[in-house]
């Protein structure tokens, strides 16, 4: 294995396991303004750990050429889904820029941040997660894949048993609510 392929790998290890830390410890902690500041450590690490995956795919692979990332995604994709599609390439850029803006947001406004909709959090996280969830499980393979498979039903679990023990908002169920059930 090259430099380049080791870089290309670990980065993206890290990035995703940076990302998972991150949503492991705010599930596991009530919601306040500062949203924990390791779990911000970590979402700025991972963050910059994908920004050196995305400059070793650029470097190492594509060339710094979009056209040839766009032929490897097109070609990649018809190997593992049979579609012939390279626009695929634009969920990269757009990771890139979402995580990226939530990262920001979090050093810049973290109390604008934490007070944020839900619904805010539920777009974010769901689209950086879809992403994330195709990298490491559809398009992965061997170890990488074992790992994404792992790290997606730790993260499953985790929220599982949240619901279960908050409401589905993540706030506790109040005593009405619970009571007007019966």
């Amino acid at each position: 294995m090259s430099a380049g392929d080791a870089l290309l790998r670990w980065s993206v290890r890290l990035s995703v396991s940076l990302m998972l830390a991150t949503w492991l410890s705010l599930l596991n902690r009530p919601r306040s303004p500062s949203m924990g500041n390791a779990a911000r450590w970590f979402w700025t690490a991972g963050y910059l750990a994908f920004l050196l995956h995305l400059w070793a795919a650029f470097a190492f692979v594509h060339h710094w050429s979009h056209i040839v990332a766009l032929e490897d995604t097109a070609r990649r994709t018809r190997e593992i889904v049979g579609l012939d599609w390279g626009e695929g390439i634009w969920a990269n850029y757009a990771f890139a820029l979402i995580w990226g803006g939530d990262a920001l947001w979090w050093w810049l406004r973290p109390s604008s941040r934490a007070q944020r909709s839900v619904v805010i959090d539920r777009i974010v996280y769901g689209v950086l997660g879809f992403i994330a969830f195709n990298a490491t499980v559809v398009f992965a393979t061997g170890v990488s894949r074992g790992l994404g498979v792992a790290g997606c039903l730790l993260l499953g679990m985790s929220v599982w048993r949240r619901r279960r023990t908050q409401g589905l908002d993540g706030n506790a169920p109040s005593r009405d609510s619970a009571s007007s059930s019966d």
